[in-house]
């Protein structure tokens, strides 16, 4: 749905938004979070609608949409909307997370912010999960989890997540635009990656203060 995305070089993708304090803490709500990957992921939506997907009432949903509208993160979609239907749409595709001085100035923020995102990627999973069985043969074999404990360095770390997204970076992106020219049978994938640094000994207050921005999805 959504991602905490962070580069290397502290630039910014295209049609991406890298957060500062104020959209920090605009994102600091695990709703707020699955509302913006809805609207990424499948394209202008209405409170109606999006709230129905999440199960909550549509009242909560306008409500927290109209603070996304207010951070800039989403806007009211003027062409598809009437007097009875307000329709939003996403201003970014993705969420870029490249501040690591803002994440030991907004701890909290922060944190919450990457709370929200890890569960939303727990819930995509377990929503997969749940319909996994029902999937025809083809599809199912393409589901894949695994894990590799590494015994890296900080560097060698860097270099592994920059690897990845090189790779990940060849396939076709997915947006609600793409779909008309992706080829017969191409069908949605989540690909997401989580590298969770194990260290023997915990830091230190003086050697880390806050969040890091180390979470990276597609």
């Amino acid at each position: 749905m959504t991602d905490a995305r962070e580069r290397a070089d502290g630039s910014t993708e295209e049609n991406s938004v890298a957060l500062d304090a104020k959209g920090l803490r605009a994102l600091a709500h695990p709703l707020r979070v699955q509302l913006v990957g809805l609207l990424r992921k499948y394209g202008p939506s209405t409170a109606t609608r999006l709230a129905e997907r999440l199960g909550v009432n549509s009242g909560t949903a306008s409500y927290h949409l109209r603070q996304l509208g207010t951070a800039g993160f989403v806007e009211e979609d003027a062409e598809r909307g009437n007097a009875r239907e307000r329709w939003w749409r996403s201003v970014h595709q993705t969420t870029e997370l490249n501040d690591r001085e803002l994440a030991h100035r907004e701890p909290e923020a922060a944190l919450a912010f990457l709370q929200s995102v890890a569960a939303t990627y727990t819930l995509r999973t377990q929503q997969t999960l749940h319909e996994l069985q029902t999937l025809p043969d083809a599809w199912r074999d393409t589901f894949h989890m695994s894990d590799w404990p590494l015994r890296l360095t900080p560097e060698e770390a860097v270099s592994l997540r920059q690897e990845l997204r090189a790779v990940i970076a060849r396939y076709r992106r997915d947006t609600p635009d793409a779909a008309a020219g992706a080829p017969k049978g191409a069908e949605r994938f989540g690909v997401i990656t989580l590298i969770l640094p194990e260290l023997d000994s915990p830091a230190t207050p003086e050697e880390h203060s806050g969040p890091d921005a180390g979470t990276e999805a597609p």
